[in-house]
């Protein structure tokens, strides 16, 4: 494939049409796959079929378990915790499309949750079907497809509230028109939400007993974290086309473990407490940190990621707000990265950078 980030359903299509043809189970109708299947094709078999996602299997099969019920599923959670990621592989397994994204933004109007008009037909012809622009939404459902509203609490109240009748009554009035828009077997929403960002609006009542909550957490320990770090920056490496590089774990858990004890303002082993700045350093954020090291490596270094090549990824992660977040960082080198006897080199490195 010559695009750079190609939707599930193109960069997996082999072990999609694997699991079709092998899963004889029952499906929902309007449904590529079975439940059983879906959950599969995302966390894996540990043979033919990758994980898509690296987290508690519980999860994923309720999320999996809301899809199949005219309820719709809202995954929340902080920043970095594969949200958007997860939405998307459900999207395409259950049918067959990821594309039907609505991205929510404080400027998102109305018309990309319900619909919209092309002025010209309209002012030509007046109301009409062809003047009519669908949303995502209304394809999703005259198609009986899964529609995908990410970053929903970015979006203003009034906008996010245009989505209650569609989940609620499974219809999608047009007034101009004297009809409404009912979905078709197989609809459904999958939403994503975080309340850690600035600029969020929170949902209604109304609107959020329409969904089905799942949390997903952030990984529970840091091998964990360590493994999807380790996963994900080798395939974005080949999806880039880096040149190889070697990469150690040791780089990527030092990454790992600069981050998490930041984020939850104690060191490791429990003895130190310390200060949190004001990002959130997410697993997603160390995963970038990485993939800018290795192409570094590569590009400029001896082709080893070494500390000099994540440390500058690191300042910049940990310092959004220049001054509070500077002083929280040069405390934590000091009291704690100067004090590893094994992390001089990266201690070193990150001096320089900072």
């Amino acid at each position: 494939m010559t695009v750079l980030r190609p939707h599930a359903e193109d960069q997996y299509a082999e072990e999609l049409a694997l699991l079709a043809k092998d899963d004889d189970r029952p499906r929902p109708p309007g449904w590529r796959l079975s439940p059983w299947a879906v959950t599969t094709y995302v966390l894996g078999d540990g043979d033919r079929v990758t994980p898509k996602y690296i987290g508690p299997r519980r999860i994923v099969e309720v999320a999996v378990a809301t899809l199949a019920t005219d309820r719709a599923l809202l995954l929340l959670g902080v920043p970095g915790t594969a949200k958007t990621w997860l939405s998307e592989h459900l999207a395409a397994a259950v049918s067959g499309d990821s594309t039907l994204l609505v991205q929510g933004t404080a400027g998102t109007a109305e018309e990309a949750v319900r619909y919209g008009w092309n002025y010209a037909r309209l002012l030509a012809e007046g109301p009409s079907l062809d003047a009519l622009t669908p949303s995502p939404v209304m394809r999703a459902m005259a198609e009986g497809r899964v529609a995908r509203v990410e970053e929903l609490t970015r979006m203003p109240s009034d906008v996010q509230d245009a989505l209650i009748t569609v989940l609620s009554e499974k219809t999608l009035p047009i007034p101009e028109l004297n009809r409404e828009v009912q979905a078709e077997r197989g609809f459904n929403v999958i939403a994503t939400a975080n309340d850690r960002d600035r600029g969020v609006n929170e949902l209604s009542s109304a609107l959020r007993r329409r969904f089905n909550t799942v949390v997903l957490p952030v990984p529970a320990t840091a091998e964990e974290e360590v493994d999807i770090v380790a996963r994900r920056v080798a395939q974005l490496g080949r999806s880039l086309e880096l040149p190889e590089t070697v990469t150690g774990l040791e780089e990527i858990r030092r990454v790992v473990t600069v981050f998490r004890e930041l984020r939850a303002g104690v060191t490791e082993d429990g003895r130190t407490k310390l200060k949190s700045p004001s990002g959130t350093l997410s697993t997603a954020e160390a995963i970038s940190v990485l993939t800018s090291g290795i192409a570094l490596a590569a590009h400029f270094g001896d082709g080893v990621l070494r500390p000099a090549d994540v440390a500058a990824g690191i300042v910049g992660a940990v310092v959004q707000e220049p001054v509070s977040d500077r002083v929280v960082w040069r405390e934590y080198l000091e009291t704690v990265v100067r004090e590893r006897s094994d992390w001089r080199d990266f201690y070193r490195a990150c001096r320089e950078a900072t």
